[in-house]
């Protein structure tokens, strides 16, 4: 089987390279695409940096626009060039269903889109688009298949993968702790997004939040993890805050290496800062409780805010039906908030414990693991299809 497999993100690549490793596990297949350092683990030559698509925002694409244009260009070229058995796009719908319309209307290939839009949240019509170039879809969220099918296109729940990650040891985290020296230190975990315009927009107001926590909790230290091509511009953003933050960044071909650094720093840490995001499940994931915050452009803020069906964004919220974790979004995003929040966080944290421990069951905890569900999945309902010949 061949497979033109796409990702724009790093959240994408890790759904990816889960979905990689399934079909290895299930059949002989080849796979071309874009991807991040995971997927490539997994036997991809990305066509070009998967960074050059993490972008989110009106006011942000637009002058990126030329570029991504070329990049649009250049992958549909290759998946037709290529002819594979399935053309798989990973979140990025933006690019991604694009890329899908444009390769739909040029050939027969099917389709098969990993992450569900969230049109439980806003601009409901979006699965009706979807579904005239996206034949299959895998869902991260239980309640998501019948809006999904409702609209047209095979569905299944496949369970998120975070579920599935390791966990670090009792031994790996006190040695986290003592290779750092945070033995014994609280230790807040914060989190400014994975791109660059949400580092840009949300350190100044983290570093705010940190502000006022230093006056209040001096003891305190933190740990920021982040991609390495975003490594010197939070360094840069970061070096003025009054609690210096140990920054984790992978050194290159220390994929795995950095992973389990990032594990450990999840799993010690004692509450987060984040950005909202599918790293709130992480989180969760981790039992590290939470407070999450989010802004954008003005025009993207104002265009979002009319369109929202929610009042939470957090996926924990959402998955739990609850409002355990407090989140500050768009003109709530303010440091004279949010520092409060995580005051009272601080001294207690445990009212978000059984959110947490609900959101994992209803996400497949216990279960097959998500990218091996997904790869049977995928196989389940592919064309039929037969090996070329070498």
């Amino acid at each position: 089987m061949r497979v033109f497999v796409i990702a724009g993100e790093a959240s994408g690549d890790r759904l990816g390279a889960a979905l990689m490793a399934g079909l290895k596990s299930l059949t002989e297949v080849e796979f071309s695409g874009v991807g991040g350092p995971l997927m490539q683990a997994e036997g991809l030559q990305s066509l070009f940096p998967m960074e050059e698509l993490s972008v989110m925002g009106l006011a942000e694409i637009l002058p990126r626009y030329p570029q991504l244009k070329r990049r649009l260009t250049q992958t549909v070229e290759a998946v037709l060039a290529d002819a594979p058995d399935i053309l798989m796009t990973i979140d990025s719908p933006d690019f991604c269903l694009r890329v899908a319309r444009r390769v739909k209307a040029a050939s027969a290939v099917h389709t098969v889109h990993y992450v569900a839009p969230s049109v439980w949240a806003w601009r409901a019509e979006r699965a009706a688009k979807m579904a005239r170039v996206i034949d299959h879809v895998l869902a991260l969220l239980p309640f998501e298949p019948p809006l999904m099918t409702a609209a047209g296109m095979a569905c299944d729940f496949v369970g998120h993968p975070v579920v599935a990650e390791p966990h670090p040891s009792a031994a790996d985290l006190a040695g986290f702790r003592a290779r750092h020296g945070l033995t014994g230190q609280p230790l807040l975990m914060v989190l400014p997004g994975s791109r660059r315009a949400e580092v840009a927009r949300l350190t100044p107001v983290f570093g705010d939040v940190i502000a006022r926590l230093a006056a209040e909790r001096p003891e305190v230290r933190l740990v920021l993890p982040t991609l390495g091509p975003l490594a010197p511009m939070v360094r840069e953003r970061v070096r003025d805050w009054p609690i210096a933050p140990l920054i984790l960044a992978p050194e290159t071909g220390q994929t795995a290496a950095f992973a389990a650094q990032k594990a450990c720093a999840f799993h010690a840490a004692d509450w987060a800062l984040a950005a909202s995001g599918s790293v709130s499940l992480e989180l969760a994931a981790a039992r590290t409780p939470m407070v999450i915050a989010y802004d954008m452009n003005w025009l993207s803020r104002a265009v979002m805010s009319r369109m929202l069906k929610v009042d939470t964004l957090t996926l924990v919220n959402l998955v739990s039906e609850t409002r355990a974790v407090p989140e500050f979004i768009g003109k709530a995003c303010r440091a004279d908030l949010i520092a409060p929040a995580l005051l009272r966080l601080m001294d207690d944290s445990g009212t978000q414990i059984a959110a947490m421990d609900t959101t994992l069951e209803r996400l497949g905890k216990g279960g097959e693991a998500p990218g091996l569900r997904a790869a049977r999945a995928v196989l389940k309902r592919a064309p039929t299809w037969r090996p070329r010949e070498r």
